[in-house]
């Protein structure tokens, strides 16, 4: 076989991730960066960069580990951080998010990564990509660093709609619980349902009826319902997947990104207070990088859009290189597993289904 044909054989075999390089605060040189820090950790990788051509040309020529890996498809609009997802359905053609989102629909790469308009990344997905046969409302699920074994819980819904009937709480939690099986390797996840109490009496009538839905679903499935579950379960042991609607997740993930950064600057600032805690912080140096490692939101960066013909991953907009990456991470691990087609399988013909992916 000659080097060409190895070279087009690699080619072939590497995973497209549609990247929208417009969408994040920091701009296109971070989201670059978060792409040459995956191609060189990963061979197996290519990307679509959607953006102004002339920009993002001069910040890949820059990365050496991007040649020969990279699209450009020109987008010269932007989604910015205040735009409407009404506005961008309607007007958002010319943007790098909407072409994103586009080179997924037509099979070109094989998921999307953004920073953007969390809002306006989900409408247009939804409206391109349309859901999965069973899904009302899809889900955005991430995963919450925990004290379990495989170090991460998986929470859903966390921002794709603040409202969540019982029925749509039981989607969540057999998307969710697929999510884990596949990205996590966990063949019997445990369910919680978030609650404000673990008594069966308690709560909103939604969840409830919800509670009774899991409940009877999790023998056919294939997991574990532990029932209800508290916020201080969200980074404990008790279970693997936490289901809840995406006002409550949304404020549950972004009070502990919040609570890590707090911790981050109080140890810092302890560390500083004299000699001796100075010196205390340099022998604990190690461990310290350690305990950073664990609880940076940055290192498992990326919500996953579940319910759609197509799989989204949604990275933080503030994120670094360091964040993009993970995100990509994400995407391609996903894309890897074929993830939306067991997800679908998962959620298709209910109550009925009988799929074990």
């Amino acid at each position: 076989m000659t080097a060409q044909t190895d070279q087009a054989s690699a080619k072939a075999r590497r995973i497209t991730i549609s990247v929208d390089a417009m969408g994040g605060d920091e701009g296109p040189a971070a989201v670059v960066a978060g792409c040459d820090v995956s191609a060189r950790k990963n061979p197996d990788i290519q990307f679509i960069l959607h953006g102004p051509e002339a920009e993002l040309s001069g910040l890949v020529a820059r990365k050496r580990a991007l040649s020969g890996r990279v699209e450009i498809w020109d987008a010269t609009g932007v989604v910015s951080m205040d735009d409407k997802p009404s506005h961008i359905v309607r007007n958002g053609k010319e943007t790098s998010m909407w072409s994103a989102i586009e080179a997924v629909r037509d099979g070109t790469a094989t998921v999307a990564v953004s920073c953007g308009n969390t809002g306006a990344l989900m409408a247009l997905s939804m409206i391109r990509l349309r859901k999965l046969p069973g899904v009302n409302r899809p889900a955005i699920a991430v995963l919450y660093p925990s004290s379990n074994p495989q170090g991460f819980n998986v929470m859903l819904d966390v921002g794709a709609d603040v409202k969540a009937d019982a029925d749509d709480l039981l989607r969540y939690a057999l998307m969710g619980m697929s999510y884990a099986r596949n990205g996590l390797d966990l063949p019997r996840p445990r369910v919680g349902l978030l609650n404000v109490g673990t008594e069966e009496h308690k709560g909103r009538t939604e969840l409830r009826e919800a509670y009774e839905l899991i409940r009877d679903q999790r023998d056919l499935a294939g997991f574990e319902f532990v029932g209800f579950v508290e916020g201080g379960d969200i980074s404990g042991d008790v279970c693997d997947v936490i289901v809840t609607d995406g006002f409550t997740g949304n404020v549950a993930i972004k009070t502990g990104e919040g609570t890590a950064s707090m911790i981050g600057d109080r140890l810092r600032e302890a560390f500083k207070f004299s000699p001796l805690s100075r010196l205390a912080s340099v022998l604990a140096y190690t461990s310290l990088r350690r305990l950073q490692k664990k609880i940076d939101p940055r290192r498992v960066n990326g919500g996953v859009f579940l319910g759609l013909n197509g799989t989204v991953v949604k990275s933080h907009g503030a994120a670094d290189a360091t964040g993009v990456s993970a995100a990509i991470k994400l995407a391609a691990q996903l894309a890897d597993i074929k993830f939306t087609d067991k997800l679908a399988a998962r959620v298709a013909g209910l109550p009925g289904e009988e799929s074990i992916s």
